[in-house]
């Protein structure tokens, strides 16, 4: 009886760590990736700035208040912009990179940043938080001319 206890226990614990590590792997699909260096490929549609990210479920997502700016002063440089650029970002210093956003306040879920070349704030929506765990206090950026489409 004794020898069925044990066992059982036994089954018992490998059945919980079994079940908290494939639920810590859920939980780890879901959270924001990692890398340190992020691509988009921004384009123009209807007048206004979006990317489409299928790999974190972004469709035809904008920017808004104040960015759309920002983007015009970074792609300015980059012929048919327009049509599609590759925007690199990080919360990190990089080479190269043209443009940085100091981070000012929250507010309704997205966060607002400062850009020193626009001399203006732009807010970016929650979908900041589908590349970033948290708000990063600054974002370094650059534009490319886009190569190859993925579109």
């Amino acid at each position: 009886m004794k020898k069925l206890k044990v066992v059982f226990v036994l089954v018992l614990v490998l059945c919980v760590v079994g079940c908290n590590s494939s639920s810590d792997k859920k939980k780890k699909k879901s959270q924001a990736p990692d890398n340190s260096m992020l691509v988009i490929e921004p384009y123009r549609l209807s007048g206004t700035w979006v990317f489409d990210d299928p790999s974190v479920g972004l469709v035809r997502e904008p920017f808004v208040s104040g960015i759309p700016e920002m983007i015009d002063i970074l792609v300015s440089d980059i012929p048919d912009a327009d049509k599609g650029f590759r925007l690199i970002f990080s919360a990190k210093p990089f080479p190269g990179y043209a443009m940085k956003l100091a981070w000012r306040r929250e507010e309704k879920g997205g966060n607002w940043y400062y850009c020193e070349k626009s001399k203006k704030e732009g807010w970016l929506c929650p979908a900041l938080f589908k590349y970033f765990k948290t708000a990063p206090k600054e974002i370094y950026a650059k534009g490319e001319k886009l190569v190859t489409s993925s579109r």
